[in-house]
């Protein structure tokens, strides 16, 4: 799972009129790359130099987690990937073909893993997350940017494409990073990001095109997280933004919300949708979006994970709570467990277990079996 949440407390790209207002409060994701925009020749070198080895890396700052069977990968700053396949007992590092930061962690078929990150980085994993393999970033997305939109019909993206390009500390790189990526098939993918960066491939990641026209995103709000499944596919972002896929019209459609902060995340748990974000806030929907109701988690600390565990869902705070209650509007009630530091992400390990990512690192938590 991801979590841009790390990025937006340390964000200094704000919401606004798309990539190019700056200001406002700061939206999701973006910039443990704040220090390598700043130190302005580094950010060529970390696309170009694999991560570094670091000493117990387990214990550093981890900003995604992914799980699949007995294998997880998690993710951080510099480059920063673990690996485990003992369900998170033991870590260990592997190399990463750049030491940009990244931000999150996908498994998205048997073996097959993707990384995003800052620098507008992908990074593709075929073999469990052993080795990986760059497969797009900053210089090559703002080619393909400046290629889709470049007719007489494009002037308002052109213009935003270039103003955006301005905040960058090195000249043709696209200066934001991609926050989650998500397939609908073997072939079909979209990745999405700061400054409503949106990418799509129907090759399997081989080769992309931009779909920023093809979302109702006019303001361009930053693009946070994905979630749903299958060709049901949503994304969140900036002041309420839910967009639901489209298949027919190859569109991203707005969906209404009763909520109208930053989404942190969007899950697709058996038929209900919920959404979750800051100062505690979560909504469900039985409906595809339709309806809504508000769950009431007692609690206003950020929310970085929406789990179904033992058939309730299951919330987890930055701050370190887990919180579990039924979809249909029963009490909360706050599980006896505290993290050691502020969380980023979770991924489930069985009943009643969880390891979760953060400032300190990867920890595996459990709690008593208790109902709400």
């Amino acid at each position: 799972m991801r979590s841009p949440l790390y990025c937006y407390l340390r964000g200094v790209f704000g919401s606004g009129r798309g990539a190019i207002a700056l200001g406002g409060s700061a939206a999701l994701a973006l910039v443990v790359a704040v220090a390598a925009q700043t130190l302005g020749s580094r950010l060529k070198d970390v696309l170009d130099e694999p991560s570094r080895a670091v000493a117990a890396p387990q214990r550093g700052v981890v900003t995604g987690i992914a799980r699949q069977s007995a294998t997880l990968v998690a993710v951080g700053p510099r480059g920063l990937i673990l690996r485990s396949t003992d369900g998170a007992t033991t870590w260990r590092q592997v190399v990463s073909p750049v030491s940009s930061d990244l931000v999150s962690v996908r498994f998205t078929g048997p073996g097959l893993v993707w990384a995003t990150g800052h620098d507008a980085v992908l990074l593709r994993s075929t073999d469990g997350g052993s080795t990986w393999q760059r497969a797009l970033d900053g210089r090559a997305v703002l080619a393909l940017l400046r290629k889709a939109y470049s007719g007489p019909g494009a002037q308002q993206i052109q213009k935003e494409i270039e103003r955006t390009t301005e905040q960058s500390a090195v000249p043709d790189v696209w200066p934001a990073p991609f926050l989650d990526i998500r397939f609908t098939d073997a072939d079909h993918g979209y990745a999405v990001g700061g400054f409503g960066l949106i990418m799509h491939t129907a090759d399997g990641g081989k080769s992309w095109e931009p779909w920023i026209d093809r979302t109702d995103n006019e303001r361009r709000f930053h693009l946070n997280a994905m979630g749903g499944e299958g060709a049901d596919l949503y994304v969140v972002g900036e002041q309420g933004l839910l967009l639901r896929l489209d298949a027919a019209l190859r569109r991203f459609v707005q969906v209404a919300t009763p909520y109208h902060g930053t989404f942190f995340g969007v899950d697709a748990l058996g038929a209900r949708l919920v959404v979750y974000g800051l100062r505690g806030n979560a909504f469900v929907s039985n409906d595809g979006g339709a309806q809504w109701r508000k769950i009431d988690t007692g609690t206003d600390a950020n929310l970085v994970a929406a789990l179904e565990s033992n058939g309730r869902l299951l919330l987890v705070t930055q701050s370190g709570q887990m919180l579990v209650t039924d979809f249909d509007g029963g009490s909360t009630k706050l599980q006896p467990v505290a993290a050691a530091s502020e969380l980023y992400g979770a991924v489930l390990l069985g009943a009643n277990r969880l390891a979760v990512a953060g400032l300190g690192g990867v920890t595996a938590v459990s709690w008593p079996v208790a109902t709400p």
